[in-house]
Formats: C-alpha cells, sequence, structure tokens
C-alpha cells in the first residue's frame, strides 16, 4: 500500500445536476444558479455528500477491501465550498506510525485552498490527533 495516493476531480455544473439527480437532493444551492447567487456563497456549489462519496472511492483505491469492510470516515470538515468549473486534488495521506490512519484533504489545483478535510480509518486503526 501506498504512502499517499492523489485523485484529481473536475467539477462542473452539468455533474453537480447529475449528482442532484441521483441523490434526489434538487436544494437550489446546488442547481439553480439564479437563486445561489443570492446566498452567501454567491453560486451553486456542489452537494456535501459528493464529497464525502469522492473521498470513499478514492479509500476504496487506496484500501479495496478493506476499506468496504471496516473502513471510517471521521472529524470532516468543509472549509470552503467546492464550486463548478473548477478542478479539486483530494489526497490521502498515511500517517507514518499508523499505516491505517489516513488523513485526506480537498484542495484546489494551485493546492492554496483546503475545502474540505477528514480523517480515515481502516479497520481497527487509532486516528491520530495533531
Amino acid at each position: 500500500m501506498n504512502s499517499q495516493c492523489t485523485r484529481e476531480i473536475a467539477v462542473s455544473q452539468p455533474l453537480i445536476d447529475a449528482w442532484a439527480a441521483l441523490s434526489t437532493d434538487h436544494n437550489p444551492l446546488h442547481v439553480s444558479s439564479e437563486y445561489a447567487a443570492t446566498t452567501p456563497f454567491g453560486g451553486t456549489i456542489a452537494h456535501g455528500h459528493y464529497t464525502l462519496a469522492r473521498m470513499e472511492e478514492l479509500m476504496l483505491d487506496v484500501a479495496g477491501e478493506r476499506w468496504r469492510h471496516g473502513g471510517l470516515l471521521q472529524r470532516v470538515r468543509f472549509r470552503a465550498p467546492v464550486r463548478p468549473d473548477h478542478v479539486y486534488v483530494l489526497t490521502a495521506t498515511a500517517h507514518e506510525d499508523t499505516p491505517d490512519a489516513w488523513r485526506l484533504e480537498l484542495r484546489n489545483e494551485s493546492g492554496e485552498l483546503l475545502a474540505a478535510e477528514a480523517e480515515a480509518v481502516i479497520g481497527n486503526g487509532t486516528i491520530w490527533r495533531e
């Protein structure tokens, strides 16, 4: 198992709309640019559960069946909205002392903006604290 795994995620409004249809979450914050422009976000944003699904997907790549039978995302924090027409980089990094504990970060393409973060545990791994 590698100590780091990265995935690039291109977010578009058609992708957000498709996720809304799949999840049946048609909140106008996600699917109506006119409504979303009137909110503090100033435009549409991706669903939080879309970001969680992408984290789960990356951890499946990292740990395979071990994740499916005992993986857990914890301490998820949404730090900034995930916006359409942007590319994000999702990175999972193993804790050096606890290989079953991982830190996930979703950043914009330049790496400056932390949009979301989480801790992941495979099986009975131990989560570390910073």
